[in-house]
């Protein structure tokens, strides 16, 4: 029998900027532009309509240094919408909310309890059930040094909630925070394990149950896929049943469309157009962006590579008029037909660029790239990405398509 709910999220990263997107496209940036906050107004929809007994938050409610007192009176006018229906909320901070400047100036209502830098418990009662929430927040953007050691013994006879923003046992593309293992958190002998700071979804129901819920919003195309809350229900036993909630507003993903042995420019065409309209019917997402990648050996390589901003307009002309269709960009991963190879220095350039990978990492490579930060507005500095493998991703993309548009004009013009 159900004893009671709770909502876990985390990493919302509210009001979080998408430059890269509002650098490309007016209309794209304004439909995204608020989906942080829109998705937020959503969990707490479904805390109120669920009936709920508390709202957790794993950290990395913020974005960062970002000091706008809109966004932290935002978020004080939901917790009040879940004040008022007897909800209450749980708080940590994550590495980013450590970095904002008004995390500690905010005044939120009393439902919410917001754990401090040294791990307290809150002790208390869903639906005539004992319950004691454990939390520690960040003192500072960096932790390189677990936190657990901080926490005390789970309470007696009591259903007991750890919360912690941690890498866990580490994942590409996130840095070394707090790191603990599985191993680490079934040894506290808590019940349930609501973690943040992974974007990405998993969950470890063995013994323990342990939860990362990944970003509620997508932000990019590296946070692809259909991203969720989850909503966690106990039974009178202890026994934990975990369902995920999809109330993203925008969901991204990686298009491939194959266009082998393709050798006329309409059906290359018509490959696209065939593969977009099938991702909106295959995703019941409100809206969905995606990067068509192109793959295949085909004679149009070299077409493709030299009319990349025809292959986008012809792209753009079945997205528009349905609306909730939306193009990240097109990326180029074609190979030049073993049967229409043209021989010479062109074609042994293809080869080796189709064998190996450009090196993003090489010093040279880098002091550009630092070079071009440095001249950048502050604001645009993220449009290679926020993170040391996001950049490099973003540099061998640019050195990819950068060569593939010069061997196209090479081959245009005769090698």
């Amino acid at each position: 029998m159900l004893a009671f709910r709770f909502v876990h999220t985390a990493d919302i990263h509210l009001d979080s900027p998408l430059k890269s997107l509002a650098m490309r496209d007016e209309a794209l940036a304004e439909v995204v532009g608020n989906a942080t906050r829109t998705t937020f107004r959503r969990t707490v929809d479904l805390c109120v309509s669920e009936d709920v007994h508390a709202l957790l938050i794993a950290g990395d409610l913020y974005d960062g240094s970002q000091t706008s007192m809109k966004t932290a009176r935002f978020l004080a006018l939901e917790m009040e919408r879940l004040d008022a229906a007897g909800i209450p909320v749980f708080i940590i901070r994550g590495n980013h909310d450590a970095a904002s400047k008004i995390t500690r100036e905010l005044a939120l209502p009393e439902n919410v309890t917001v754990f401090p830098g040294k791990a307290q418990v809150v002790e208390t009662y869903w639906n005539n059930h004992s319950v004691a929430v454990h939390g520690v927040s960040f003192r500072d953007p960096h932790a390189p040094n677990t936190l657990l050691d901080r926490f005390g013994a789970p309470v007696m006879g009591a259903f007991n909630i750890g919360m912690l923003h941690t890498s866990l046992g580490g994942a590409q593309g996130h840095d070394p925070y707090a790191p603990c293992t599985l191993a680490d958190l079934k040894a506290t002998a808590f019940d349930y394990w609501a973690l943040g700071h992974i974007h990405q979804r998993s969950v470890d129901a063995s013994t323990t149950t342990v939860v990362m819920p990944g970003i509620p919003q997508g932000r990019d195309i590296g946070e692809a896929g259909n991203k969720s809350v989850t909503l966690v229900s106990v039974a009178d036993d202890g026994s934990v049943e975990l369902e995920e909630r999809h109330i993203a507003v925008a969901q991204f993903e990686r298009l491939e469309v194959d266009c082998h042995q393709l050798s006329d420019w309409p059906d290359l065409i018509e490959a696209l157009k065939h593969a977009l309209r099938s991702a909106r019917r295959d995703h019941a997402g409100e809206h969905l962006i995606v990067r068509p990648v192109l793959t295949g050996a085909t004679p149009l390589a070299w077409r493709a590579g030299r009319d990349l901003d025809l292959l986008l307009a012809e792209a753009q002309n079945v997205t528009e008029p349905i609306g909730s269709l939306w193009i990240d960009k097109i990326e180029l991963a074609l190979s030049t037909a073993s049967n229409a190879s043209t021989g010479g220095a062109v074609e042994e350039l293809a080869q080796i660029i189709a064998q190996r990978s450009l090196p993003p990492n090489d010093p040279a490579v880098l002091e550009d790239v630092e070079r071009l930060l440095k001249y950048l507005p502050r604001e645009l500095r993220g449009l290679l990405g926020d993170s040391e493998e996001k950049t490099a991703a973003t540099i061998a993309d640019a050195m990819q398509q950068g060569a593939m548009e010069v061997l196209a004009r090479l081959e245009e013009t005769g090698g």
